[in-house]
């Protein structure tokens, strides 16, 4: 990597987000440059002649460090011509820029959109094969409408609703204004003969002129690190096209409660917020649609879920209250808009239904797992945790439910480790380390062979070996520990330095080297300590409500999520992320959440029933529960300081328990001063 510029008077700040790296180049330096001089993600294939357009970027904030938020235009060089000759042959849009001939002239934040980044977020909630009852809350009917007659002088809606009486068997029918201010003209293009979309046998939504049989919905699981959506056909129930993004309101920070912070701390925050969303939401709209070739204004209904912060931004409502105790929600009911009142592009008239929230921070993510999974059905105790940013975990059967989040922050998807990545190709997300020579071997994304199988090196030669991914995290730490090179507290012993060139002194303490070369990647103690906090909020989280219900173990566990259903369960009890099980109980489910929401989208029964079953759901604070200081402490320990794994034990051999002081060399010698 190219050496940073020296700093002068006429140096410019300019900082890239999502990645938060940032640093000082002299005016006149490309925007491109500067982002290759930091290492920041952007593509480029044409070498900077502005023709792939695959460079672009958009220019959040500009000269904000001298002057406050001004024009972007006074800290960027003006549009290039190779700019406008792209622009007027493929189209940029407003605000867009093509880096490779945009210069610094000031202070600036740029961000890099997802389309623009080399390794482009893998994101994998994808849709399962889940058979579902179809019943959705949109039906299409085609009826013949009486002509009009002097000689009965009834209105043109009138006389609709009386065909789809006769006709349909449908009764007190509503329908919407734009509706009506259209209805005249389509009856006579039709010549009398309709399809209407009716609401919930309620409420008449869209007419199209003659027959039409194309409708179409949403299941959309809004994230706080990914947005995940599914293009359904409302006849048949098929997945015609699914997509998913990185929330764009990760710009404004990596976990919810920097998020409301940022509300709290800039005025009309909130609405920079729903504004991000929403335009991600729209972007991905017009993904599935193009890709299964669907009218936008064929989309009737969607079906939205999401943690309390997300619901509350996604329908633009300030989140503030959800910052502090008693995290107080506007609305914890489901309910239903307009999908021009939240500012989607498809049909303006659709309607959207969000699934109702549990509790201040368990959310309609939570309540759509429960649909999804049904432990309310089930007479087997059952633990559910969706593992991300903050967990949510639900625990109950047939008799009761309960449900707490956990603040686990956001270690387990690579942030907070040095070397962790967000899953993109080039990122490692298997590991195996020899237990007798503490060698190790890895898969990364993108390949299929493991890093000693002859040809990896040239298969991951386009993406590099960039980083680790979460499921690749945790496997590292476990087998870590499984080899003893961790101890049971989470120290690395630097004793086994004599035994391999793995285990390097840093200072006061060690690292495990898992790649070597240019770009070499370590796992450093402060790691393993960013793991330790949030496996430990998590299981404390588990425990806390087993105490609730009364047990003291469960009969089977279900990680969902992203992230949560891509670990290997193996692994994740290693760690004591869970609590001890049979690990032929213990299964990743996929996205929970969006099976849920693609559920109640194309079962409207099943609406009702997540709504009452919410009602019944026990909500346990873990913030304010005097035990779960206690149970995270215990916790911290690998795979924890005093609960058994005896069913962990019948499937792997945990090394005995040994103490590691944590200190390197250095601390070594003043230990060994101090004696003399």
């Amino acid at each position: 990597m190219p050496s940073q510029p020296v700093f002068t008077d006429k140096s410019h700040l300019v900082v890239f987000m999502p990645s938060g790296k940032r640093g000082r180049f002299p005016e006149g330096t490309a925007v491109l440059e500067a982002a290759r001089t930091l290492g920041v993600d952007i593509d480029s294939v044409c070498g900077g002649r502005g023709i792939c357009g695959r460079c672009q970027v958009d220019i959040t904030v500009g000269d904000f460090a001298k002057h406050g938020v001004k024009s972007e235009l006074s800290s960027l060089s003006p549009l290039a011509a190779a700019e406008e000759k792209f622009k007027e042959r493929r189209g940029l849009k407003d605000g867009r820029r093509l880096s490779c001939h945009t210069k610094l002239q000031g202070d600036v934040v740029i961000d890099v959109p997802s389309s623009s980044q080399v390794h482009k977020q893998v994101i994998v909630k994808k849709a399962d094969d889940r058979k579902i009852e179809m019943d959705p809350a949109i039906r299409l009917h085609f009826v013949q409408v009486q002509e009009p007659d002097m000689h009965n002088p009834t209105g043109d809606f009138e006389r609709l609703a009386a065909a789809l009486h006769q006709q349909w068997g449908l009764d007190d029918l509503e329908c919407d204004l734009r509706t009506l201010q259209a209805l005249q003209k389509v009856l006579r293009e039709g010549d009398w003969n309709v399809t209407v979309a009716v609401h919930r046998e309620a409420r008449i939504t869209k007419i199209w002129p003659g027959f039409h049989n194309l409708a179409y919905g949403l299941a959309v699981d809004v994230g706080s690190t990914t947005i995940a959506m599914h293009l359904c056909d409302l006849a048949s129930g098929a997945v015609v096209a699914s997509s998913g993004m990185m929330n764009p309101q990760i710009r404004y920070g990596e976990d919810l409660m920097s998020r409301v912070s940022y509300v709290m701390m800039n005025p009309g925050g909130e609405k920079l917020l729903t504004d991000a969303v929403r335009d991600g939401i729209n972007e991905l709209i017009a993904t599935v649609t193009q890709d299964a070739d669907v009218d936008p204004g064929n989309i009737l209904n969607a079906v939205f879920v999401g943690n309390p912060i997300m619901h509350h931004l996604l329908l633009g409502i300030d989140p503030t209250e959800l910052g502090g105790a008693p995290f107080a929600l506007t609305t914890n009911s489901g309910m239903t808009v307009w999908a021009s009142e939240i500012g989607l592009t498809s049909n303006p008239d659709g309607r959207v239904y969000f699934l109702p929230c549990i509790a201040g921070h368990v959310g309609a993510d939570t309540a759509a797992v429960i649909l999804s999974e049904a432990p309310h059905l089930q007479e087997r105790m059952t633990l559910i945790v969706d593992v991300g940013t903050n967990a949510e975990i639900v625990l109950g059967n047939n008799q009761r439910l309960l449900a707490a989040s956990s603040p686990t922050g956001p270690a387990f998807e690579g942030a907070q480790i040095s070397c962790g990545q967000r899953a993109a190709a080039g990122a490692i997300e298997r590991v195996r380390i020899d237990p007798e020579t503490l060698e190790p071997r890895y898969k990364v994304i993108g390949c299929d062979l493991w890093s000693d199988e002859d040809g990896f090196e040239r298969e991951v030669l386009q993406s590099g070996v960039t980083g680790i991914c979460g499921s690749g995290i945790i496997e590292i730490i476990a087998e870590m520990y499984l080899c003893g090179i961790l101890s049971t507290d989470g120290v690395i012993d630097g004793s086994l330095a004599e035994k391999s060139d793995r285990v390097v002194a840093d200072g006061r303490t060690f690292s495990y080297v898992l790649r070597r070369g240019e770009n070499e990647l370590k796992i450093f103690q402060t790691d393993v300590r960013a793991i330790q906090l949030a496996k430990a909020a998590l299981y404390a989280g588990a425990k806390l409500l087993m105490d609730r219900m009364g047990v003291e173990t469960v009969d089977r566990i279900l990680l969902t999520g992203a992230f949560g259903s891509h670990i290997d369960t193996k692994y994740a009890m290693v760690l004591g992320m869970i609590p001890d099980c049979d690990l032929g109980h213990v299964h990743g489910v996929g996205n929970a959440a969006g099976t849920g929401a693609r559920i109640a989208l194309l079962n409207k029964m099943s609406r009702d029933e997540i709504e009452e079953v919410v009602k019944t759901v026990e909500k346990v604070e873990t913030a304010v529960e005097p035990k779960f200081q206690d149970y995270f402490v215990d916790a911290m320990a690998l795979p924890h300081k005093t609960a058994p794994y005896p069913n962990l034990s019948k499937a792997v051999t945990l090394p005995e328990a040994k103490t590691v002081p944590e200190n390197g060399p250095e601390g070594g010698r003043r230990r060994r001063r101090r004696r003399t």
